[in-house]
């Protein structure tokens, strides 16, 4: 069950350390400064936002207003003013928590004019595409929860990018050398861009469970493309990350290096192509992308990259037809579902590995008792259950659509108790430990096999944001390209960025004899996510939500914060800044500075071999948000204090 926030909110860090910008430090210790890291928020983002959310007591969703009152209330075009931040609000009528002020101002005005949650959701997303488009995009795609208030329900939407149909199991191989061609040369390249999902996710969450329509939500990004935002440091920064390969793609250049260079902090940043592509959509709806113009455009784009002439960069060209887009659909899913501590904690179903591995993880973790008065017992506990889910997720997760993935069994009781007899308590396991057989015969302890897989990877660069509304509908929604900029490339005339999500598959076929890679490429193929937009009901009403960017970091942040949140007595701000540290099945556990510092000695004698994360960004570990309903209509929404600079959480009526 969850416990109260004890008193000092966070286990006593040991004598001498330093608590991390942001948590909640014990008596007598220093809180230093974040740890460094490329900020990726609009300015002032820079302090955790804990905003509220109401959840009315009724469940019938009266008439709505017209959405014009929304866009009236936003500001005439001028000089754009990036909105306040705030750290914590509390309140209700709705709340939301996002990476970034413009986005949380424009889902907030959806709320406060009679919208729903997946209506403010989808809003936002579009206002993300905006001002964060090294991340967010029409190209991309996502995965979203949902808990529906009238039904008392949670339900799954996968907006995941597929393959084309002519996607290979060997298509990433140099055919010279039998080998995977460069990572960076998939990345960016026509080859990694899967179809994207982004448009007919949101198409599919509105038509199910919205009250506005898409051409009406697409309006306030449309005014902030065209009205544009202030440049921070960290906008600049990320271009600047990605400054070589954006010259060398003729509209990307054009894009995001005006004038051929890159933006100044301080000027605005306007992007009347991506207003323009988004005007269209309002008037032409999502066929206009999967089967018309912008569609055969994307095809192009994607088949013949518009790489500048005197580059030297290999961009290979992609598989991707019209056919593929005309193919491609969002799906409804029946989200994962694990009992943990008197709490039912819902996610993401494969093509996402997100909702299973938390969920397996949690299932160990429940065969154990976590004492919050000793911290490292727990962590150690948390980082061996972690290790041992990922050796499983490396085996067993796909696409459950092209491949067999024993999902019921891997969260079985059965098979969590098997695998939680080897967690020694104060041993750890060397690592990579081998996946174990969710076959629905478990013994009280078996010994360990010895195949494994190595950590795929996966780009960090993704988003989260949740939305809350007065009715009592939860939204929890990943947004990603994969890479920052994802792969580069901008369809020319569109404002937007296409993904590189297929270089998510494994790029090299697995060796002959050997076990079969549920992962690997193919037709149609979903490629496997960490992506877990989390829900946490409590005797059937919405608790918690919760998600974060960071690749495979996902999985290990959202179940770090589930831990701390629900077996050491943190409240959801303390739970969602602590220090951090990830155990995806290898040799090393990748932590934060401060996690080192306060635990990386007593963690060691256990075995653990910690070293700091390298990144990117170096030194930190996702960038959350999350919102708990802390009693009937009252809601607490957080974000990072500093992490990738922080985020931003809005409520519709404040407690004073």
């Amino acid at each position: 069950m969850f416990r109260s926030p004890s008193s000092s909110k966070a286990p006593t860090a040991p004598a001498g350390s330093t608590a991390p910008a942001g948590s909640t430090a014990p008596a007598g210790s220093t809180a230093p400064a974040a740890p460094a890291a490329s900020r990726r928020r609009r300015p002032g983002r820079k302090a955790v936002l804990v905003a509220a959310i109401a959840v009315a007591a009724s469940l019938t969703v009266p008439g709505v207003p017209a959405i014009a009152r929304t866009l009236a209330s936003l500001p005439a075009p001028g000089p754009p003013v990036p909105p306040v931040k705030q750290p914590v609000a509390t309140g209700y009528g709705g709340a939301v928590s996002t990476v970034d002020p413009e986005a949380s101002q424009v889902a907030l005005k959806v709320l406060k004019d009679g919208g729903n949650a997946m209506d403010a959701a989808v809003a936002a997303g579009a206002a993300l595409g905006v001002t964060e488009p090294f991340v967010a995009a029409l190209g991309g795609g996502g995965y979203l929860t949902y808990y529906d208030a009238k039904t008392r329900r949670v339900h799954a939407i996968d907006g995941r990018e597929f393959a084309p149909a002519l996607m290979r199991a060997d298509s990433f191989v140099d055919p010279a050398t039998g080998k995977a061609i460069p990572f960076d040369q998939a990345v960016t390249s026509g080859l990694g861009v899967g179809v994207p999902g982004t448009l007919a996710q949101w198409d599919l969450a509105l038509r199910r469970f919205g009250s506005r329509g898409l051409g009406d939500l697409l309006r306030p990004a449309i005014r902030l493309a065209d009205r544009g935002f202030v440049v921070d440091q960290e906008f600049r920064d990320q271009t600047a990350v990605n400054e070589a390969r954006f010259r060398d793609i003729v509209p990307t250049r054009e894009l995001f290096l005006p004038d051929g260079r890159l933006p100044d902090v301080g000027s605005t940043f306007r992007n009347p192509d991506l207003a323009d592509t988004y005007r269209e959509l309002a008037k032409r709806g999502p066929k206009w992308f999967y089967e018309g113009r912008l569609g055969k455009e994307i095809v192009r784009t994607v088949t013949k990259p518009p790489v500048d002439h005197a580059a030297t960069r290999i961009v290979r060209p992609g598989l991707m037809e019209a056919r593929d887009l005309a193919a491609y659909r969002a799906l409804m899913r029946k989200p994962t579902h694990v009992s943990y501590r008197g709490t039912d904690v819902y996610g993401m179903p494969p093509s996402s590995s997100g909702g299973s591995t938390v969920g397996e993880a949690l299932n160990i973790l429940g065969n154990f008792r976590l004492d919050r008065r000793d911290p490292v017992t727990a962590l150690h506990y948390y980082l061996e259950a972690s290790k041992l889910a990922y050796a499983d997720r490396g085996r067993y997760l796909g696409d459950a659509d092209k491949v067999d993935v024993p999902l019921e069994e891997i969260l079985s009781s059965g098979f969590a108790r098997e695998r939680a007899c080897l967690i020694k308590p104060d041993e750890a396991a060397a690592a990579p430990v081998a996946p174990g057989s969710p076959d629905g015969s478990y013994e009280p302890c078996v010994p360990p096999g010895t195949q494994t897989r190595a950590l795929a990877f996966e780009g960090p660069q993704t988003t989260h944001l949740n939305v809350a509304d007065r009715w009592g509908n939860v939204v929890a929604y990943t947004i990603s390209i994969e890479q920052f900029g994802g792969s580069g490339i901008t369809v020319p005339g569109r404002g937007f960025l296409l993904n590189n999500e297929l270089t998510d598959f494994s790029l090299q076929p697995p060796p002959p004899g050997g076990p079969a890679d549920p992962n690997a490429p193919g037709p149609n193929k979903r490629p496997r996510s960490s992506m877990a937009p989390t829900l946490v009901l409590k005797d059937g009403q919405p608790k918690l939500a919760l998600g974060t960017p960071g690749g495979s970091t996902i999985i290990t942040t959202v179940l770090q914060i589930l831990m701390s949140r629900v077996d050491l007595g943190m409240d959801l701000p303390t739970a969602l800044s602590f220090p951090r540290a990830t155990q995806r099945n290898t040799p090393q556990v990748f932590a934060e500075q401060a996690f080192i510092d306060w635990y990386g000695r007593d963690l060691a004698a256990r075995g653990h071999r910690l070293e700091v994360f390298p990144g990117p960004p170096a030194g930190v570990i996702g960038a959350a948000t999350g919102l708990e309903i802390l009693r009937p209509g009252l809601v607490q929404a957080v974000a990072e204090p500093g992490r990738r600079g922080g985020g931003s959480a809005m409520v519709v009526q404040p407690v004073r």
